[in-house]
């Protein structure tokens, strides 16, 4: 079988048409997300001064909203965090915390509107860019998502979660060697977490690679012994596998 390099990673040559062609499809949204960020950096107005008064009260409002998110009171927390952000716009961090909760509440195009505000304003903030393609993953956008991982990527090439979450964006593509590979960076840059183990398995499974797949999930079982369970599996939707990547795992694990 031919092999070429792409993006570093070693893929078939019928991988590699494949994955060019999801590329021309999803070219007009790269296009568009250059534009947009381009627009927003000379559109966005110069912000004005915040005072200390309110920063030291947003601080109150971020803490607030982090407690009931704790406790898993989205409603409330989203709330806080909404008023956190309206008395201090400018501080990022609170924009993507934002964000992050109304994902953890399945509130996936509010998140999103929320992390592309600050995606506008910093179009290099990495934290904003693993958030929000987490966000179109879960979503199952998944060419909007291997979009902004690969750009999470190239912003940080050593970015474990950009790897990890691509993995399990061309696990759902059909490119199962880009995932085996984007899994196996995954798993040299995080060694002792099981997820990125997982997602190699599952990518070899469906690949037709068994074997492979049994060895690899049974290294995730010696990092996590709780990954002997298959009702502790399910809790794997929490790290971005859609129930057809759970159940997936799940006869891989029946199979040892």
């Amino acid at each position: 079988m031919q092999t070429n390099c792409y993006k570093g990673l070693r893929v078939s040559r019928s991988t590699l048409i494949s994955t060019q062609r999801l590329w021309h499809k999803t070219l007009r949204l790269s296009l568009w997300l250059c534009f947009l960020l381009w627009f927003a950096s000379s559109a966005i107005a110069t912000p004005k001064p915040v005072s200390k008064e309110d920063q030291r009260a947003a601080d109150r409002y971020r803490q607030e909203g982090l407690s009931y998110r704790q406790q898993e009171r989205f409603e409330e927390a989203i709330a806080a965090l909404q008023k956190s952000v309206e008395l201090d716009p400018q501080n990022l961090n609170g924009r993507i915390i934002l964000g992050w909760t109304q994902h953890l509440s399945k509130q996936h195009e509010a998140a999103a509107t929320s992390l592309w505000e600050v995606i506008y304003r910093s179009p290099n903030s990495l934290p904003a860019f693993n958030a929000i393609g987490i966000v179109y993953l879960v979503k199952g956008d998944l060419p909007q998502s291997v979009i902004l991982h690969s750009w999470a990527a190239l912003l940080k090439p050593d970015n474990e979660i950009a790897h990890y979450n691509l993995s399990l964006a061309y696990q759902r593509l059909q490119q199962y060697d880009l995932a085996i590979a984007y899994a196996q960076s995954a798993m040299e840059l995080e060694p002792t977490n099981p997820h990125p183990f997982v997602a190699k398995a599952i990518a070899q499974w469906t690949a037709g690679d068994q074997g492979l797949a049994k060895k690899v999930f049974g290294e995730a079982v010696a990092i996590d012994a709780r990954y002997r369970s298959a009702e502790f599996l399910n809790f794997l939707n929490e790290a971005g596998f859609s129930n057809e990547q759970i159940q997936t795992a799940k006869q891989v694990l029946a199979s040892l």
